[in-house]
Formats: structure tokens, sequence, C-alpha cells
């Protein structure tokens, strides 16, 4: 049946219409790949000389041991963001006599037929017939192969199992990602724990007792068992049909968003947008990355320079803002004409993006609340910047989106998708961040840089005050635009 599975792909693949266009996609993937693959194997071979530059103080094959685990942390957390789901139109086959295990089985299949299972591969292997082989045997290197494939296995369905699990409820993505960063934070920021050690703690065992690497192996089939039962019960017409939508919640449970009426309601749509859709949700992704950014600065004394601080702060407080508003509309893109005879009312729906942007941009701004270890004044710079985000760049990036008719189809991966965007999303991100410089710069020069705060601060409040006022004036200039924008969305 899996021979039968590719010859239907392959048929489906060359008499699709955009046949062209896809070949033309993945040769310009493929070069960019194997370009990948062959830095990656570069690396492999001198990764014994890297480690004696990065750790001078440790045994060579120590510091090996003590990396793999490190790497397996990052290899997951790309690929909760790059790795692709594989995909196969289960709809016909169901109402064939096809057992529901032979379709599963071909899932888990093409799930092995990933870019990211050869990297490890490539980058230790090297390592492992240089060094391994000459310090404890072929025995042993033979032990690090099948622990390194046990642990691909198990990242590989790991990160499989999570994606599916937060197609049907985003949070789970959210944590995860969280997660990972935290563990990260604890070992090279907060020094609590070392993976370091953790790692070393099972390799360097595996040097003596080689049998240990049957445990990542039987690890990795745990996991593939679980994927394997998930997809089993799952892989029903009723399941893959419209019922399938009853299960999330209404927009009207969300207890915050409830009170607001159908700007809520359309606020919470967005907000479920955002956290099914791969695309949308790595500018939410992005976002949290953000909060990191202040760490780059703050902590280095070349970045002294309170100017410094207003960019961070407007960053951190309003990346999401700027990074996802510039589409506004072209998340919508599928449905836009849908939109244009709907009843609800436009007011309603820009109120529900400002609604949508001060939630986000409040939880981003509580989220900087820690770098107050640098300084009151830094968190009040943060918290102008926020008012400033609030008030101004959500007018202008709602104003922008009036201006751009590239759709962006939400069914596509995250990964190297540049659909939408174009010279003028550069062009336009000019303003939102050279904007509140023009206000604070000449203040700043002359060292009145408190002033520049207050204005900047007063400014973001005054829109704030006059938000109203704004959203009709971007209704009037919506309605103009309107029919522009949709024939560009129903270009595919």
């Amino acid at each position: 049946m899996t021979l039968t599975f590719i010859r239907h792909e392959l048929k489906a693949f060359w008499r699709s219409k955009n046949t062209g266009k896809s070949i033309v996609i993945r040769v310009v993937m493929a070069l960019l790949i194997l370009y990948l693959l062959a830095n990656v194997l570069v690396m492999g071979f001198f990764l014994d000389k890297i480690l004696e530059q990065v750790f001078p103080k440790d045994d060579l094959v120590i510091s090996f041991c003590g990396i793999i685990l490190l790497y397996y942390l990052f290899d997951l957390f790309m690929r909760l963001q790059l790795q692709e789901l594989p995909t196969l139109r289960v709809q016909p086959y169901l109402q064939l006599p096809v057992k529901r295990n032979s379709l599963v089985r071909y899932l888990a299949f093409t799930a092995l037929l990933s870019v990211f299972n050869l990297w490890p591969f490539i980058l230790f292997l090297p390592f492992v017939f240089k060094i391994i082989v000459a310090d404890s045997g072929s025995m042993v290197a033979f032990a690090f192969v099948v622990s390194l494939a046990g642990f691909t296995v198990l990242n590989n369905y790991l990160a499989l199992y999570i994606k599916r699990k937060a197609n049907i409820n985003g949070w789970i993505f959210l944590i995860v990602a969280a997660v990972i960063i935290l563990i990260g934070l604890s070992d090279f920021y907060w020094h609590l724990i070392s993976i370091r050690n953790i790692s070393y703690l099972f390799f360097g065992h595996l040097i003596t007792q080689p049998a240990l690497a049957l445990l990542p192996v039987v690890l990795g089939v745990v996991m593939y068992y679980f994927n394997f039962l998930y997809l089993k019960q799952n892989l029903y017409l009723e399941e893959l049909g419209s019922r399938k939508a009853t299960k999330y919640k209404s927009s009207t449970e969300y207890p915050l968003l409830s009170r607001f009426g159908s700007v809520g309601d359309l606020a919470a749509n967005e907000i479920k947008l955002i956290l099914r859709n791969k695309r949308s949700k790595s500018a939410l992704i992005m976002g949290l990355f953000f909060m990191l950014y202040g760490l780059i600065f703050y902590k280095n004394p070349q970045f002294n320079n309170e100017g410094y601080k207003v960019f961070v702060g407007m960053f951190m407080t309003g990346i999401f803002i700027i990074n996802y508003g510039q589409f506004m509309f072209s998340w919508q893109a599928s449905h836009f004409d849908g939109l244009l005879v709907s009843k609800i009312s436009f007011t309603d729906f820009l109120k529900a993006k400002y609604l949508l942007f001060t939630i986000i941009s409040t939880g981003f701004f509580v989220l900087t609340i820690p770098y107050v270890y640098f300084g009151w004044r830094t968190l009040m710079i943060h918290f102008v910047m926020y008012l400033w985000n609030i008030g101004i760049n959500t007018t202008m990036v709602l104003f922008f989106a009036n201006r751009n008719y590239k759709r962006i189809d939400l069914s596509r991966g995250a990964a190297f998708n540049w659909e939408g965007i174009s010279g003028n999303q550069w062009i336009l991100s000019l303003p939102l961040m050279l904007t509140p410089f023009a206000i604070y710069g000449p203040f700043a020069v002359f060292k009145h840089g408190d002033i520049g705060l207050a204005l900047l601060a007063v400014t973001g409040l005054v829109f704030i005050l006059t938000r109203g006022f704004w959203i009709k004036q971007l209704e009037a200039d919506f309605y103009t635009k309107r029919y522009t924008i949709a024939e560009g969305f129903r270009n595919k």
C-alpha cells in the first residue's frame, strides 16, 4: 500500500495546475538545503577543532558528549517551527477497503523523510569515526550511532505529536516553546542547571556501557506509538469534516472578550486565527523572542545611550503590532469577499484590531517588567513606548494595511514563506521605527531626554483617547480602497 500511496501522490503532483511553480520552488529549496548540508558537513569534519577552541580545558570526548543533548534541545525547538506535518488526502481512502493502519503507517513513514533527520548524522558522525573509534573502539562508536538514531526518531515524532496537539489547542505550542526557552535560560543565564552535565551523564556512561544506547531507541519507539495511536483515533470522516469545529469553544466564552460584545467576538476569532495557523503564529512567537532583546543591549556597556532603550522598548512592546499589523487584512484574504458583503460593521472590525493589539502589547509589556533590574527608568521607558505602540503605531499599521493588496494563504507553512511580502513592507516599516525618534531625538541631542519621553507618552495617550476619531478616518480610507484590496486578494 505504501507504494500505491506514493504513486497517487506523484500523480496528484504532476496533474496539478501549479506543477511548474511547484517544481521551481522545490528546486530552489533543494539547492538551499544542499548548501546548508554542505556547511554542516564541513562543520562536522572540523568539530574536534571547534570543541578544542570552545572548551580548551576539557577533554575532547567529554566536550562532545556534553553538547549532544544541547543540540537535540535546539533541534526540537527548530522542528516545532519549521518541520512540516506529513499529509495525505485520506478522505477518499476511508471510503474504500483500505486499512486505517496502512494509512497511519504511511504517514509515519513519510514523517521520517525530513531533512532534520539528516543533520545530526552529518554533524556528529565524522567526529564519531575520527575520535570515538580511535579512542574507544568500534563497539562504542556503534552505540553512539544507535543512540543518535534513537534521539533523532524521538525528536521527530515528539515534534509532530506536539504540533498535532497544537492544531487543536494553540496554547500547547506556546507552553512547550516557553518551557524550552526557560530550560535554556536556566542553563545559560540563571545557571540553575547544566544541560552539558546531564548530556555527559548519559553519553559519558555510554562509553563504558554501550547497551545504554537502547534507551533512546526505546523512547523513540514509544513516541512513534503515541503518534500512531493519535492518528488512528482521529482518522475518521467525522473528525475530518465539519463536526471538528464543534470541538472549539465559542468566542463568547472568553471571559475577557465577551464583555466587549461583537467587537470581543471578532477579536476572539482573530486570536484563534493566530494560534491555529503557522504563519500568523510565527508573528506571535517572534514577539516572544524579542522579549530577550533587552539582554543584548542592557548588559552591553556600548549601548548605554538612552536612545537604545527607546528603540528596544518600542520593539519589545510593539513588535507584534509591526510584524502582524502590516498584513492586517491579508490574514483574512481567503474570505475577504465574504467580509465585504457580511453584516459585520467595519467600525467593529477596526475596533477589534485595536483591542487585539492592546491585549497582546499589554501582555508583552508585562513580560518586560523584570527589566526593572536595570533600573526603574528602564521600566518607565518601556511604559512610554507601550503607550506609543497602542496609540500611534496601531493606527499607522492599520493605515498601511489599507495599502497592502497581497494575499496570504494560511494553509501554507511559515518556513521560507515570503507570500504577501514585498518591498512596500520594508518601506512602510521605516515610519513605524523612525517616527518616535523624530520626536525624542532632538531633545536627547540637547540633553533634555525627559521632555522627549514626556512628549512620546502624551502623544501616544492623545491617540488612545481620540481612537474613535481615527477609526472613522481609517474606515473612510478603507471604503475608497476596499475593491482594490479585494481584487488583489483574488490573485493567487
